[in-house]
């Protein structure tokens, strides 16, 4: 008879950063490699919160596909090249989370209203449903109003980036001196 319980991963904090306008430069609709430029202090923030032990996670709203601007396969590349530039550094994304839907959409199958589009809490519920995360530790990072929302509904601290260095401002937030 075996007695052993099944392993459980420990739950850890996480820091849900939005995408636009705090990792990288918002250019409105950001979808080209060649045109992205990643905000001061971004990559050593996210360094940060690995070095911290949380989970990083990235949640952005992509309206960009539901108006035919680009596709799905885009925002893939895309962040597929913000991993391997992370990496460079030491550092990654444990998830990438992106809502493409809009109800104004210009392409039929995107277009309606979805609880993952902030600032309805989707994206994050669904982080925190398929990872071990200690939510009462967890905050989100963004530069909208709506980015705190969605944080406020999913029952998180959300902090407003303004601009500035994001390793400065993020590393108070993770209880570590600068």
């Amino acid at each position: 008879m075996n007695n052993k319980k099944p392993l459980e991963h420990p739950r850890r904090p996480a820091v849900f950063f939005d995408r636009d306008g705090v990792l990288n430069v918002d250019t409105e609709y950001a979808f080209e490699i060649g045109k992205f430029v990643w905000i001061n202090g971004a990559i050593e923030a996210v360094k940060a919160v690995n070095d911290a032990g949380y989970f990083a996670f990235i949640i952005t709203n992509q309206s960009g596909v539901a108006r035919g601007l680009f596709e799905e396969k885009d925002v893939h590349l895309l962040h597929q090249w913000m991993a391997s530039q992370l990496a460079e550094h030491g550092a990654h994304i444990d998830a990438f989370e992106y809502c493409p839907f809009h109800p104004d959409g210009a392409v039929e199958r995107y277009r309606f209203a979805s609880n993952r589009r902030k600032p309805k809490p989707g994206m994050i519920l669904d982080l925190l449903n398929r990872f071990p995360v200690d939510a009462s530790k967890s905050f989100v990072v963004g530069d909208k109003p709506s980015d705190v929302e969605a944080a406020r509904a999913a029952g998180l601290p959300g902090y407003l980036f303004q601009g500035g260095n994001l390793r400065n401002f993020l590393v108070p937030l993770l209880g570590q001196s600068k």
